[in-house]
C-alpha cells in the first residue's frame, strides 16, 4: 500500500512537474509573440499598441501565475511554500496594475477617439 501511494505521489509530481513547465512556455510563448507583434505594429506608428502589449503581457502572466499555482500543489515544506507564496502575490500584484493600465489606457483611447470626431 506505501509503495502504492509513492508512486502516485512521483507520477502526479511529474505532471505537476510537466504541467507547470508547459503553462509556463505558453507564457514566455505569448510575452514574445505580443512583443514581436507590437515592435511591429511600432514601427507603422498605430497608436494602440500600447494597449495590446499590456493585454499580451497580462494574458502572460496570467499563464505563469497558473504554473506556480500547480507548483503548490507538491510543495514538501513550509520555506517552499513561503517562497511560491512571494512570487505568487508579485505576480498576481503585477497582473492587477497591468490590468489597472490596461483600463486607463483604453479611457485614453477612447477619450482620443471622441476628440478626433
Amino acid at each position: 500500500m506505501a509503495a502504492g501511494l509513492e508512486i502516485a505521489e512521483d507520477v502526479l509530481r511529474y505532471i505537476v512537474g510537466y504541467s507547470s513547465l508547459l503553462l509556463e512556455l505558453f507564457g514566455i510563448c505569448v510575452l514574445v509573440y505580443t512583443a514581436v507583434r507590437c515592435f511591429a505594429r511600432w514601427l507603422q506608428h498605430i497608436q494602440s499598441i500600447r494597449l495590446e502589449l499590456a493585454q499580451g503581457i497580462a494574458l502572460a502572466l496570467e499563464f505563469k501565475l497558473g504554473g506556480e499555482v500547480l507548483r503548490t500543489v507538491v510543495v514538501r515544506e513550509w520555506s517552499e511554500l513561503g517562497i511560491l507564496g512571494a512570487i505568487i502575490a508579485l505576480r498576481a500584484a503585477l497582473t492587477f496594475l497591468i490590468h489597472w493600465e490596461i483600463k486607463n489606457e483604453r479611457k485614453a483611447l477612447e477619450t482620443g477617439q471622441k476628440q478626433e470626431n
